[in-house]
């Protein structure tokens, strides 16, 4: 029965490709020269096709309440969202490549790091084309954090949407002092027992990203190209370290949560005493719904942790890039940023220079309700490391579960 339903999945799949691969492609040609009042008005009325991870129900809640409802409103848009992301978005564009499909399922993807490498490498990705929206006179193309995703020139193919700064996380009820370096997480390990994990999942490894910086030395360590020798240097050391202390882990490191949802349910019932977590450990939300108790603060780490951007992307085949266009272009708007940025929604840090805002809403911005718990992404600028190459996030997947977790 199991082998029928595979079967008939399959060619209901190549039915769907053979149906998409039939229609004609769509002419874009002109799109990366034309004024935006010519794109404005090819993308009115049309539907654009999103695909992005929705694994935050306060990123879906903007989305779907306030996206979706504005490009309509403002642009006669319908936007359709579905969730998927990094190696989703990568397989689907090959995927589509191998079948010869020239018109997408997908318009815009939202990336970052691996992602954007690996679609880079299968010209995956469309453009440039930031250059030509309107807002991006708002956005500071020289911040490296934001013109370089994963030590690669964004080179005006991923338009920035959000920047953040990951943190450590913990109850400040239960432990007094919280470990700010490896020597310090060892200790701790060993006091607090089943009370610490690492996620299996791009959370987590970015935190071993951090970790693995510490072990070369300094917060710059991983800087540059990726380097084959430098990898397995500090990847022995890092695996050592885990498995030397896994036992004191949570399920005494005999299995590691999947994603980032499940450490922060581990951390609001009290399993955990620690957590790490993007946008400043990403607290707010969560004690002000009272899911986490308002003992828990975010903290910096003492050789730091990873700031990187996220963006959005137009993939190569998609069918409306005029209405992807015009989509990005709302979701880089002081409105949008600002209606993103508010403390007790999504909470997002904005990639807009308030410094180019015309003055309204620069003062909006400036006198925002600060967060209450969390951090902000100022008070971590010293703890700042910038995002190696995609190699190395690529390596930790793989070498996590083969090193680690099959251990």
């Amino acid at each position: 029965m199991k082998k029928s339903i595979e079967i008939f999945s399959i060619i209901g799949i190549l039915m769907l490709l053979i149906s998409c691969n039939s229609e004609p492609k769509t002419d874009d040609s002109g799109l990366k020269t034309a004024s935006w009042e010519d794109i404005s008005a090819k993308a009115e009325g049309t539907t654009v096709n999103m695909m992005m991870w929705q694994g935050s129900p306060v990123i879906n809640n903007y989305m779907n309440n306030y996206v979706v409802p504005q490009v309509k409103e403002k642009f006669n848009i319908d936007l359709q969202i579905s969730g998927g992301q990094g190696p989703e978005i990568v397989q689907l564009v090959m995927g589509e490549t191998e079948a010869g499909i020239e018109n997408g399922q997908v318009d815009i993807v939202w990336i970052n790091g691996e992602t954007s490498f690996q679609l880079r490498k299968i010209d995956g990705l469309w453009g440039p084309f930031i250059e030509q929206l309107p807002n991006i006179k708002f956005i500071n193309l020289e911040d490296r954090y934001i013109n370089t995703d994963f030590q690669q020139p964004i080179e005006g193919m991923e338009a920035p949407w959000s920047i953040g700064q990951a943190a450590m996380v913990y109850d400040s009820a239960k432990v007094a002092s919280p470990p700010r370096n490896l020597d310090q997480l060892e200790s701790y390990v060993k006091q607090y027992p089943g009370t610490f994990t690492i996620s299996n999942d791009f959370s987590g490894m970015t935190q071993l990203k951090s970790f693995l910086a510490e072990l070369g030395g300094s917060p710059n360590s991983l800087n540059g190209a990726f380097s084959e020798e430098k990898y397995k240097r500090l990847s022995t050391k890092l695996w050592a370290y885990i498995n030397r202390n896994k036992k004191y882990f949570w399920k005494e490191g005999e299995t590691f949560p999947k994603e980032q949802t499940k450490m922060s349910q581990l951390l609001a019932n009290g399993e955990l005493y620690l957590g790490f977590g993007f946008s400043e450990g990403g607290i707010e939300e969560k004690v002000v719904s009272g899911l986490y108790p308002k003992t828990v603060r975010s903290y910096a780490w003492e050789n730091g942790t990873i700031k990187n951007a996220n963006y959005m992307g137009i993939l190569n085949n998609a069918p409306n890039k005029a209405g992807a266009m015009a989509v990005i272009n709302f979701l880089i708007s002081p409105a949008a940023q600002f209606e993103k940025s508010h403390a007790n929604g999504m909470d997002s840090n904005t990639v807009l220079d308030l410094e180019r805002l015309p003055q309204e809403w620069a003062t909006k911005f400036k006198n925002a309700p600060q967060r209450q718990y969390g951090l902000e992404m100022d008070d971590l600028k010293d703890y700042a490391i910038e995002e190696p190459a995609p190699e190395y996030m690529i390596r930790l997947y793989e070498d996590f579960r083969t090193q680690v977790i099959e251990k």
